[in-house]
């Protein structure tokens, strides 16, 4: 029976020269086809390797033969401008630092993402970066936490950026106390009926700005349990159709709160286009600031989150060496008004 490091922990190299009786160079040399080893060695020790589940760090290689390492990215949706946003902080470290970039997305599958994470480490990636909302259930990321537990083991270093049920380092936005500021501003505005149009309910992404917004809502003495809310997809179309749903069961609320911009934009079409004054009869406001958000008509009240800074300090963590613990970076929020919202009608 062959000798291994442990049962917690991958075998390594010495591991393999040790079973095979060979110095570490020796078997350094066999596993990388140079010279100085003969055929009928070099299969032996190969054969040791498999036997003992030995897989070649590659990760390390690289860094240490020089080679340009390669990011990987993965987003929810490529289509989305929150996440083309933080691509374009992740792609401006990695031309600055010549890296080579992969980006794939998700679609907001655990199951995707778990095959995105394999095809980037059967492709050599080094880093990777995963960008987007975790799951509400941590048992929807357990495979998951598997594969980057392995991949950074193997030398390879992860970050999320998001709250996760993940092993890695996390950059997490302001998102809880994002929530809690818009409500405030729609209270203040003196907005008593209010709807909410919810993304989909299994991210914690959405569970943590509707925590914000139960925590504004309750602090002023108001009940959130009728607050109406109606979950869609996080697009303008989700947007729009959630919106429908909402103001046909509740034709009186004066304020329409969407958790991220494209479906507070799909909330506004759909207002406008059904003789909905906004904000004269009723307010829209969105949350994470796109570009998008000041460019449409009224422009949108909505929450900041720095999201190109987001995927720059991602990149940032997955460059440094591994901490004894996952570290975690905390970002900021701004409240931006702009037109969409105002007091209610008297």
């Amino acid at each position: 029976m062959t000798e291994r490091s442990s049962p917690s922990s991958p075998p390594r190299l010495v591991d393999v020269a040790r079973a095979a009786g060979v110095s570490l160079a020796t078997a350094s040399r066999a596993m990388t086809g140079s010279t100085g080893v003969s055929a009928q060695l070099a299969a032996h020790v190969q054969a040791i390797a498999s036997e003992v589940g030995y897989v070649p760090n590659s990760h390390a290689r690289a860094l240490a033969g020089g080679q340009a390492s390669m990011v990987g990215l993965i987003v929810h949706d490529v289509g989305d401008p929150y996440f083309a946003e933080i691509a374009r902080g992740v792609l401006r470290e990695t031309e600055s630092r010549g890296f080579l970039a992969l980006i794939s997305q998700t679609q907001r599958d655990p199951r995707a993402e778990l095959a995105r994470v394999r095809a980037l480490r059967a492709h050599r990636v080094t880093s990777i970066v995963l960008a987007g909302s975790g799951y509400v259930e941590a048992g929807d990321e357990t495979a998951l936490a598997a594969e980057l537990r392995s991949f950074t083991l193997a030398g390879g270093r992860a970050a999320v950026i998001g709250r996760h049920h993940l092993p890695v380092d996390a950059v997490l936005p302001d998102n809880a106390a994002g929530g809690a500021t818009l409500m405030g501003h729609l209270l203040d505005l003196g907005h008593r009926r209010l709807g909410v149009l919810g993304g989909p309910a299994n991210l914690t992404t959405v569970e943590d700005r509707l925590a914000g917004l139960r925590t504004a809502y309750g602090a002023a003495g108001l009940d959130w349990a009728s607050v109406p809310m109606v979950h869609g997809d996080f697009t303008r179309e989700g947007g729009a159709a959630a919106t429908a749903r909402l103001m046909r069961a509740h034709p009186d609320l004066t304020a329409v709160v969407a958790l991220n911009d494209p479906m507070a934009v799909g909330a506004l079409s759909w207002l406008l286009n059904h003789g909905r004054r906004v904000p004269e009869e009723i307010s829209v406001a969105g949350f994470d600031d796109v570009p998008l958000a000041r460019d449409v008509f009224p422009a949108l009240t909505t929450i900041r989150l720095p999201m190109v800074g987001m995927g720059e300090q991602a990149l940032e963590l997955v460059l440094k060496p591994p901490a004894a613990r996952p570290r975690r970076r905390r970002t900021r929020h701004e409240l931006v008004i702009r037109a969409s919202t105002a007091p209610p009608a008297s």
